[in-house]
């Protein structure tokens, strides 16, 4: 039966073993959990503490409803042919439309929620709400399918390369969604019904927000799940990296040519395999002698060193047996606790390595003891956190036990955890600027300084028409940093006349992005080991006429630093991403949301990138409710079409809102 609480703010449901909770959990949204016999309150999740919000709650035994603000939860005990149920939908206060309601699964049985047990308190659940026609949905974090609109889609709820799993949808009617669990599964948005699974769980719990349009919805996320920090002006500008530098002295080579050159520079990055042994966090002196004095030497260019550390171990690490005797490193169900294969350092096979465990307090603890004496003590300041969704193979994440649960549970939680090893330590050391590249991330990571990139994707057109809906999926979900490996990681000709084209164009794409970082693994590239190096990947790697427009696109990032930084000082304060589809600005505009190749970069530029090869013009729509000025020829056009914009080949199409005077256009 239902009643209310105490305070008279939430619902609370009985309906045999089942318990469900409704409650208020800031500003126009609920929390709903359910679970059997009680509700938990150590299960893992991303939501913070609520902020207080008027909220009121009313029931008499079958019926009751919670409202808090624009948001109402109505729960209803229905009678079904295999008894009592309760049921739950969610609709605008103030018009009583419908946003999202459950929907059983069968008249008979089950309901909308279901709980399979598998043992000791755990098992399969299911969580099912009715389709719409109508409806979009976005966000969900990053995916390589290549589209905005995820609806008719199944994902896995799974962290793996490329494929990083927030689950934070964001639907055309009015609602944001968070299923607040890290547990492995998959939400499938069917045209008759969405259903959302965890493989291995103990309890459903999911928050449920609405708002005045998107940008609305997206700051009520942040408040729930936390705003991600400042971003430090030095990592607004350009990011040189490439598959690898293998020593001191190359990589400073390639800064000193930047100075030389006269070309931006902020950061430049030390890959993998500059440590002794995987899981030693330190560099090898036989390779890099000096990393004090690598250090100052980039400052005295301004420019700053990014070093890439692993969450991964290896036995012949010296951190291991201590990692392992103190149970530091993540367990097996079954088996010895290695996840992966690893070519290190001296040992000519592959060898299996484990991972610390992240969500163990003490691990974070000991693994930043170690960053610390050997990096931040340096002068380290900006790091990449790389294969850490973790990248276990075989991709069986059930076999997995961490501290904060068995790994069908808490799988997902992984790269959020390892952010907070690094965000912990540095604020610690009384340091406020927090920049961490991530492969992976998941809900609430962007509190912890985690900025995403899209992975080891391919150095294609197509990977480049994929990028941009990831991208703006991964705004939506709640991360407003993000880059991509400007011309793809895997491949690419630096003497090909068709890649060079590619890598103009992605360049060209990537001025616009939150993150400006060129990376890739290219041609030619040897087989994995320690010794590994890429083919040439610096801006001028790429021929003379390649090289004019890409050092064009450096000058034009430097001439956006500033607006950039105010759009970033507008994600930390309101949640609000950076970068963003057309439609959360311009709600209210049909054609706004089928725009799923060109997005705003805060609210005066709207950008069109250029996603085939050999074309010199492209369709670009222009929102209505705005004035819209071609940012290079100051043609005029009022908003509400669609007009074919130039796009000849050393720029992509940008457009000022409203007059306003930005220097996109090189004077």
């Amino acid at each position: 039966m239902i009643a209310t609480t105490e305070d008279g703010r939430s619902l609370e449901v009985r309906v045999r073993h089942e318990v469900l909770r409704v409650e208020p959990w800031g500003d126009g949204s609920l929390r709903v959990r359910a679970g059997r016999h009680r509700i938990l309150d150590d299960v893992p999740g991303a939501l913070l503490p609520a902020k207080p919000s008027a909220a009121t709650a009313e029931a008499d035994g079958r019926h009751g409803r919670v409202v808090n603000g624009p948001l109402t939860a109505i729960v209803e005990i229905a009678d079904t042919d295999t008894g009592i149920d309760a049921q739950l939908r969610f609709v605008r206060t103030d018009t009583g439309e419908e946003l999202l309601a459950e929907q059983r699964a069968h008249f008979w049985w089950p309901g909308a929620r279901l709980f399979m047990p598998s043992r000791n308190g755990y098992g399969r659940l299911e969580q099912r709400f009715s389709a719409y026609d109508d409806e979009r949905l976005y966000g969900l974090g990053q995916h390589t399918h290549g589209r905005l609109d995820q609806k008719g889609l199944v994902l896995d709820l799974v962290q793996r390369n490329a494929e990083v799993s927030v689950p934070f949808l964001l639907s055309s009617r009015g609602y944001g969604f968070l299923w607040n669990s890290p547990a492995v599964g998959r939400v499938e948005l069917a045209a008759n019904g969405t259903r959302w699974v965890a493989d291995d769980a103990r309890q459903l719990d999911y928050w449920i927000t609405t708002g005045d349009g998107p940008r609305q919805i997206l700051s009520h996320y942040a408040d729930a799940t936390g705003h991600a920090p400042m971003l430090p002006e030095w990592a607004a500008g350009f990011w040189q990296s490439k598959l690898r530098y293998r020593t001191q002295e190359e990589l400073l080579s390639v800064a000193r040519e930047y100075h030389e050159r006269g070309l931006p520079l902020s950061v430049i990055v030390a890959d993998f395999f500059h440590w002794t042994h995987l899981g030693d966090w330190r560099f090898d002196p036989a390779e890099w002698p000096d990393p004090a004095g690598l250090v100052r030497e980039l400052e005295s260019l301004g420019v700053k060193l990014m070093v890439s550390v692993w969450p991964s171990v290896s036995p012949l690490s010296e951190n291991y047996r201590e990692l392992h005797e103190q149970g530091l490193l993540v367990a097996a169900e079954s088996g010895v606790p290695a996840h992966a294969p690893w070519k290190d350092k001296g040992f000519g096979v592959e060898m299996p390595v484990a991972f610390y465990d992240a969500t163990n307090p003490e691990a974070r603890r000991f693994v930043w003891s170690k960053v610390k004496q050997n990096y931040y003590d340096l002068g380290v300041r900006a790091w990449w956190l790389d294969g850490d969704e973790p990248e276990i193979q075989p991709g069986h994440p059930h076999n997995l036990g961490f501290h904060a649960g068995p790994g069908a549970e808490v799988f997902n939680l992984y790269p959020q955890a390892n952010a907070q090893t690094f965000h912990d330590g540095i604020r610690a050391e009384g340091d406020d600027e927090v920049v961490l590249l991530s492969r992976s991330a998941w809900a609430g990571s962007q509190r912890f300084g985690a900025a995403l990139w899209s992975g080891d994707v391919g150095a294609t057109w197509a990977s480049l028409r994929a990028q941009v809906r990831a991208g703006l999926n991964v705004a939506l979900a709640g991360i407003p940093w993000w880059t991509t490996d400007i011309g793809g990681f895997h491949g690419g000709d630096p003497s090909s006349p068709e890649y060079r084209e590619l890598m103009v164009r992605w360049f060209s794409y990537g001025v616009f992005c939150p993150l400006f970082r060129l990376h890739g693994f290219r041609d030619p590239r040897p087989a994995f080991g320690p010794e590994m190096t890429g083919g040439p990947n610096e801006v001028w790697s790429f021929g003379d006429t390649a090289f004019a427009s890409i050092s064009a696109s450096l000058r034009l990032r430097e001439r956006l630093r500033p607006y950039l930084m105010e759009q970033m000082r507008v994600a930390h304060e309101q949640g609000i991403p950076p970068m963003r589809p057309v439609f959360v600005d311009f709600p209210a505009d049909p054609a706004a949301w089928d725009a799923d190749d060109q997005f705003l970069l805060g609210p005066d530029v709207l950008v069109a990138p250029v996603l085939e090869p050999g074309v010199t013009t492209r369709r670009v729509y222009l929102p209505s409710g705005a004035t819209w000025t071609d940012a290079v020829t100051g043609t005029r056009h009022d908003g509400g079409g669609w007009v074919e914009a130039p796009a000849p080949a050393e720029r992509i199409p940008v457009f000022l809102r409203d007059g306003a005077d930005l220097p996109i256009r090189e004077e």
